[in-house]
């Protein structure tokens, strides 16, 4: 049972460092962050219910569901931030961050 856990995280990661990769608009760079770091979420959950009685792969995931979420607001805000300078949002054009 766990194998699937296992399985179906790595497939979302995969999935998200493709996205990230090949993607160049930012916004979906950032939900491709995200998606990873639920793939890492779960695989952390999965592999503490095989191997363990402690709580810490929930813990784990926890903090970074909290991480993420810290990500999130100061992505989005660097995001429009360059979006009011640039009205792009393509991270091509992202080669110097200073005015």
């Amino acid at each position: 049972m766990v194998e699937h856990y296992v399985l179906l995280s790595s497939i979302l990661f995969t999935i998200g460092a493709i996205g990230f990769v090949v993607r160049r608009n930012v916004l979906v760079q950032l939900m491709s962050i995200e998606l990873m770091l639920n793939a890492v979420n779960l695989m952390l959950v999965a592999q503490n219910r095989m191997h363990g009685d402690s709580m810490n792969g929930q813990m784990f995931a926890f903090f970074i569901i909290a991480v993420a979420a810290a990500e999130a607001a100061v992505g989005l805000a660097i995001v429009l931030s360059f979006y009011r300078l640039r009205a792009s949002v393509d991270s091509d054009e992202a080669d110097a961050l200073k005015h």
